[in-house]
């Protein structure tokens, strides 16, 4: 290397580092470069979400989850229309004696005035409403053995002598008995929110059902030769609707009885004082409809104060559609001969 050529080097040398030390000067914040302004977030985090926990609806910021209150409701033509019905997070269907049908409605998340015809208990009931919680309501009749069941859950037990309790003038005896349900919780205050029963979608697209699922435009539910139904899919609405008796079922309002769920248990029958008792803690077959289509799965529950679990054939916890679910609760052949449930597609 000749002597003009290491002087070349040492001169490209001192320019790079010169250049370097300017870059560093800059990004120091020296007085000849610009201040770096300080940064400010504006983000906020988001209200968190809670939801109604017998529906698995968004509830409005700041609404108050009351108890549950579920109520024993006639189902035979004198009774007809039920009020409140409706309005219900989730009815239960059971077959009594005489192969006609009852109801257990479980309110919570919206509470009507009124509801009824109210009718008396019968043995399953307590473990129907015992995960629930609250208040259990029912006219006086019954078996005492009955009663004394619903007593040992704990539940706030209301009876026909109550002071919610009252008389229609629009039904005949016995079936005019109604509940003004609003006054009956407001008598009980500092009960507890129900706790949620089962797992549900953020949207009806992504129930398990409509996800999973196999179309099912209807579904037809025999309880016996005396009692049975039709729940048939409305796409408009995103909800099944309700036929008994061969026509449209209605409430009191006019309204047709609908669902965003449908639940079918098949489920084992014997008897208790005499009378048919849905046998709860035990396990079955299970389809549950939502958004026009339907899965099927097993039903189990362990015992009285445990909740009733849905899963898929895959063994993978079933998500319900946000909304009311109505739980069908067809026996088995072996007890009603007429008993059955028929999809169609």
């Amino acid at each position: 290397m000749t002597t003009q050529s290491r002087s070349l080097i040492r001169i490209v040398g001192v320019a790079a580092a010169g250049a370097l030390a300017l870059g560093l000067a800059a990004c120091s914040g020296g007085a000849s470069g610009p201040a770096t302004p300080d940064y400010k977030s504006t983000y906020k985090a988001p209200e968190p979400v809670a939801y109604a926990p017998l529906t698995g609806v968004a509830l409005a910021a700041g609404t108050t989850v009351g108890p549950a209150l579920s109520v024993k409701i006639c189902n035979v033509f004198h009774c007809e229309p039920q009020d409140g019905l409706n309005q219900a997070d989730v009815v239960f269907e059971e077959i009594v004696e005489g192969g006609i049908s009852r109801y257990v409605g479980i309110w919570n998340s919206n509470v009507p005035v009124t509801v009824g015809p109210v009718r008396s208990l019968r043995p399953m009931d307590a473990d129907i409403a015992a995960p629930f919680g609250g208040i259990i309501a029912y006219s006086g009749y019954g078996a005492q053995e009955t009663r004394d069941l619903a007593v040992d859950t704990g539940l706030v037990n209301i009876t026909e002598n109550d002071p919610a309790m009252y008389r229609n003038d629009y039904n005949v005896a016995p079936y005019n008995l109604m509940l003004h349900a609003q006054e009956a919780i407001a008598a009980n205050p500092g009960l507890a929110a129900p706790a949620q029963q089962w797992a549900y979608s953020s949207s009806l697209a992504t129930s398990t059902a409509v996800l999973d699922g196999t179309p099912a435009s209807s579904v037809q539910n025999i309880f016996s030769n005396q009692s049975d139904n039709t729940w048939t899919y409305d796409g408009a609405s995103g909800r099944y609707l309700r036929t008994q008796w061969e026509g449209p079922d209605l409430d009191l309002t006019g309204a047709q009885l609908s669902a965003a769920n449908v639940v079918v248990m098949r489920v084992n029958v014997d008897e208790f004082v005499g009378v048919p008792r849905t046998r709860m803690v035990d396990s079955g077959e299970l389809f549950v409809l939502s958004g026009g289509k339907v899965v099927h799965g097993t039903w189990s529950k362990a015992g009285t104060a445990s909740p009733i679990v849905f899963k898929g054939d895959n063994g993978v916890t079933i998500r319900l559609a946000p909304g009311n679910t109505w739980i069908e609760m067809v026996p088995l052949d072996s007890y009603v001969p007429a008993g059955s449930v028929t999809i169609t597609e």
